[in-house]
C-alpha cells in the first residue's frame, strides 16, 4: 500500500492507494481534484484532517488487505472514506467497521468528493494554477499509467470485475491522446496503457471518430496506437485479449511506433480448463498466432498471466500447459495458485484441487518459465539494448530496457562512470544474466 506524500496545509487528506495500475489511476484522480479544490495531502495519519482508503477487492488476499487498510486507517486516524472495488461490497465493510463516513465502488470520484467535502469542507476556490498540467501522479515522473476504459463485458468464470467495475465504457479517442500528451508535456518518457480489456477499447462506442491534432483518429486500438506513435516516447500496451484485430498493430512495433511489448493474460492452454474460466480466447490457435507475430516484429517481448489449481485441473491438462509453455517460450509470464473470490462463478464448478497440489503445481510452473527467461536473457549477452533510469541509491544504478515493465518484469543493472539521471534513456552493452535480470555497461 501507499500513503500519498505531498506539502502538507489544512485542510489534509490522506490517502492509501491498494492493488492494481486500474485503481492507481483512480487514486490519481482523486488526488488531481483535491488539488484543483485547494486540499494539501498528508504523509500521515496523525496530520490528516480525513483518510480516503482506495481499496481492491478482486481476491480474497487483497479483501483481507483492505480490510486491515481500513482497520489501520480507523485505529490511528478515526474519520475513513472507502472507496474502489471492495466498495462493491459494502455490507462487508460495515460489518467490521460500521463507523466509516462514506462508502463507494470503483470511480465514483464524485462519492468520494462528497464525502471529503461533509468530512472536511474546503477553505478556498478552487486554484487550478496550484496543478501541474499532467494533473497528480501517484508514479515517478518519468512514466505514468493512461487508462483508456473502464469495466468488462467478458464474464470469465473466476472473475468479479465486472461487477465491481460494471461493462465496457470506453474513453473518447481524442480525450486519451490530449490526456497522452499533457503526461508528455509534463516530463513523462513512458505511456503504460491500462484497462480491463485494451483489445475491446471503443467497441461500446462503435469506433467513433474524433480529431486530435488536425487528424480523425477513430476510438480504436489500432487508432491509438498510431496517435501514441507521434508522441515520441515509449509506449507499453497491458491487458491485450488476443483478438483477431491485435495483429494490426504488430507492424507498428516493427516500425517501433509503439513498445515490441505485449501484456496478454492466457491463464491456460488446456482447451477444457479455458471453457471451464470461460475465456474469450478459447479457440484461438495461440501458438500459431506467436509464431506470425514473431516473424513480423522477431523482438517481440510477450508478458503473460496463468492460473494454475483451477477447479477440476488435472495433472494432464497442468503438464499441456507446462509443454505449451516451452513451445510458446513466453518472454515473462507470472502464475498465481487459483484462489476463490466470493461471487464468483467458478465456486460451483466443482473438482477443487487440493492446496498442496496447487502450490506444488505452482513451483513446478515457475521453474519451467525461469528456465525459459534464464535461456531467452542469455542471448542478449553481448548486445546493444537502450534503458531508462529508474533508480539511483544504494544497489548503484537500476534501469529497465523497452522489454520490461516497471514493477512486473526485469531490471537492468547499469555500470556507469558518468552520474546519470532518473529517467533518463541510454546505450548499454548487455554484459551479464541470470533468469530475471541483466547486467550492463554504460555506452559514452
Amino acid at each position: 500500500m501507499s500513503l500519498a506524500t505531498h506539502s502538507t496545509k489544512s485542510p489534509k487528506v490522506g490517502i492509501v492507494s491498494l492493488g492494481c495500475p486500474k485503481a492507481l489511476v483512480d487514486s490519481e484522480r482523486i488526488l488531481t481534484q483535491l488539488r484543483a479544490e485547494g486540499y494539501k495531502t498528508s504523509p500521515t495519519y496523525e496530520a490528516a484532517d480525513v483518510v480516503i482508503v482506495n481499496t481492491c477487492g478482486f481476491i480474497d488476499s487483497a479483501v483481507q488487505e483492505s480490510l486491515d487498510a481500513i482497520g489501520e486507517a480507523m485505529a490511528e486516524n478515526g474519520k475513513v472514506i472507502v472507496t474502489g472495488c471492495l466498495g462493491a461490497k459494502k455490507n462487508l465493510i460495515l460489518e467490521k467497521y460500521p463507523d466509516v463516513l462514506s462508502i463507494s465502488g470503483p470511480q465514483n470520484y464524485e462519492a468520494v468528493m462528497k464525502a471529503v467535502h461533509f468530512a472536511v469542507p474546503p477553505k478556498h476556490d478552487p486554484r487550478f494554477d496550484l496543478m501541474p498540467a499532467q494533473g497528480i501522479k501517484l508514479t515517478p515522473k518519468h512514466y505514468a499509467y493512461v487508462k483508456i476504459s473502464e469495466g468488462c463485458n467478458h464474464k470469465c468464470s473466476f472473475c468479479i470485475i465486472p461487477s465491481m467495475r460494471g461493462r465496457l465504457d470506453s474513453r473518447r479517442i481524442d480525450e486519451v491522446l490530449k490526456e497522452a500528451e499533457r503526461l508528455v508535456r509534463g516530463g513523462v518518457k513512458e505511456l503504460l496503457i491500462i484497462s480491463q480489456d485494451t483489445s475491446a477499447y471503443g467497441l461500446d462506442r462503435k469506433y467513433e471518430a474524433a480529431m486530435w491534432r488536425d487528424r480523425e483518429y477513430r476510438t480504436s486500438m489500432l487508432d491509438l496506437c498510431k496517435g501514441l506513435g507521434e508522441l515520441g516516447v515509449w509506449s507499453r500496451l497491458h491487458y491485450v485479449y488476443p483478438y483477431p484485430h491485435v495483429d494490426e498493430i504488430i507492424p507498428l512495433m516493427a516500425e517501433r511506433k509503439i513498445l515490441p511489448y505485449l501484456d496478454i493474460p492466457f491463464q491456460h492452454s488446456s482447451r477444457e480448463v479455458l471453457k471451464a474460466m470461460k475465456r474469450p480466447a478459447s479457440s484461438e490457435n495461440t501458438l500459431a498466432r506467436l509464431k506470425a507475430w514473431r516473424d513480423i516484429c522477431p523482438d517481440i517481448t510477450i508478458r503473460s498471466t496463468f492460473i494454475v489449481g483451477f477447479p477440476g485441473e488435472t495433472e494432464a491438462q497442468f503438464e499441456e500447459l507446462l509443454g505449451w509453455l516451452k513451445e510458446a517460450k513466453i518472454d515473462r509470464a507470472g502464475c498465481f495458485a487459483y484462489s476463490a473470490v466470493e461471487g464468483a462463478t467458478a465456486n460451483k464448478l466443482g473438482g477443487e484441487v487440493p492446496e498442496e497440489v496447487k502450490q506444488d503445481r505452482l513451483k513446478r510452473f515457475m521453474q519451467t518459465q525461469a528456465r525459459i527467461s534464464k535461456a531467452k536473457l542469455k542471448k542478449k549477452v553481448g548486445t546493444t539494448m537502450e534503458v531508462m533510469i529508474d533508480e539511483i541509491g544504494e544497489e548503484g544504478v537500476i534501469a529497465r530496457s523497452w522489454a520490461d515493465a516497471p514493477e512486473i518484469d526485469g531490471k537492468v543493472y547499469v555500470s556507469a562512470e558518468v552520474p546519470l539521471k532518473i529517467g533518463q534513456k541510454v546505450q548499454v552493452q548487455i554484459m551479464q544474466s541470470n533468469a530475471h535480470d541483466l547486467l550492463g555497461e554504460l555506452i559514452e
